[in-house]
């Protein structure tokens, strides 16, 4: 009889915790139409509401976007969320933020935004547009074109490939081809607010096509004694103002500047800082000086050709936000970059805190369609 007992309370107690298992299995997620719903770990009972609003982009701040939704603006604090959208964060692309919390009108302090994502349901992909104009300025973060019309813009062109076949200078017309819409804060008269479009290329000829290479000789044909053979030289990027390319000799703690407005250039992956290029020259070169020399091209180093731990593409600047997978800086020539930190190595000390003073090591291979820049390293400035 005893042991009857004993059995029978065993039996009762692995029946109520059985329940209590299936209980909990059944409340864990709950899906209704509208709403994915949540029961937190936290509070038992207390469920959470994790919805999307989609919408067009209409500005990026680094730690904050502003989008419109069906005639409602919405501006959500991205500080804890992930940016996941293939183009990037480019004005007039079609995005849906994914939050937690309930969004009551255009309120958005009672929400916490997860994540940001392309819209799955996009009506119009983003078409490559052109800009047409009188260069007034190119640093190795921006260019200033004033177009037809009289409007001013200043694009960013952080990794751009570029290519002028004239020589670049304060005054030459060049096709900029691009992705996105001016932001909503455009002087409508005088200027175009391009700060957050992604440029593809910038060129003084369209399309960009590059012309065949010199052809080798053969070893039975000699070359003139007339013409200068044309020599190399490998220099170190360290920064280009309108027409005039800074650049610093292997070896060397001085600077060569060399002046583009009449010469060929093309850089690949742009005129960053700490990138390599190939100066064509004719002449005696000697150390630390082109006095004598002719210079006849510059040519940037081919990033796709390097692996990525091997690139030397940077960029610095003071951070203005971050959220958890990016960090967006602004530079000293105005432009506005973010960049994914995942997987770069940080050896920086201030914990991307705004503003802190940061350099980035980036690759531009993986960025030409997105305008958020992978980062390989970060380090303090």
């Amino acid at each position: 009889m005893k042991k009857f007992t004993q059995l029978l309370v065993c039996s009762c107690a692995l029946l109520s915790l059985s329940g209590c298992v299936v209980r909990d299995a059944i409340t864990d997620y709950v899906d209704t139409s509208q709403n994915t719903v949540q029961e937190t770990s936290e509070a038992p009972g207390q469920r959470v509401y994790m919805d999307e609003v989609k919408g067009i982009l209409q500005d990026f701040t680094g730690a904050a976007l502003t989008m419109s939704s069906q005639e409602q603006t919405y501006i959500f604090d991205l500080s804890e969320a992930t940016l996941e959208c293939e183009d990037g964060m480019i004005t007039g692309d079609e995005i849906s933020v994914i939050y937690e919390g309930q969004l009551s009108s255009e309120d958005t302090s009672t929400v916490k935004a997860l994540k940001v994502v392309d819209d799955f349901h996009k009506k119009n992909q983003l078409e490559v547009r052109k800009a047409y104009g009188e260069v007034q300025g190119l640093t190795p973060n921006t260019i200033t074109i004033k177009d037809e019309q009289g409007k001013t813009a200043t694009y960013p062109i952080t990794g751009t490939e570029q290519y002028y076949q004239g020589g670049i200078r304060q005054g030459a017309w060049v096709y900029i081809n691009f992705k996105g819409e001016f932001s909503s804060g455009s002087d409508g008269d005088a200027s175009l607010n391009a700060s957050h479009l992604k440029v593809l290329s910038v060129s003084d000829i369209d399309p960009l096509t590059l012309p065949d290479p010199t052809p080798t000789l053969e070893p039975t044909q000699e070359a003139s004694t007339d013409v200068p053979q044309e020599q190399q030289l490998h220099a170190t990027v360290q920064n280009i103002s309108s027409n005039i390319l800074t650049v610093s000799p292997p070896g060397s703690d001085s600077s060569l500047n060399i002046d583009l407005s009449q010469i060929p250039s093309y850089f690949k992956g742009g005129t960053a800082p700490g990138s390599y290029v190939s100066i064509t020259y004719q002449g005696q070169y000697q150390e630390n000086t082109l006095d004598g020399v002719t210079v006849t091209a510059v040519t940037g180093d081919d990033p796709d050709s390097f692996r990525s731990r091997g690139l030397t593409y940077t960029v610095n600047g003071t951070i203005i936000g971050h959220t958890s997978n990016t960090v967006t800086i602004q530079t000293g020539d105005g432009a506005t970059i973010t960049c994914f930190t995942e997987g770069a190595s940080d050896t920086s000390t201030s914990g991307l805190a705004a503003g802190a003073n940061i350099l980035i090591t980036f690759d531009p291979t993986k960025s030409k369609q997105s305008n958020i820049y992978t980062s390989i390293k970060i380090q303090d400035a």
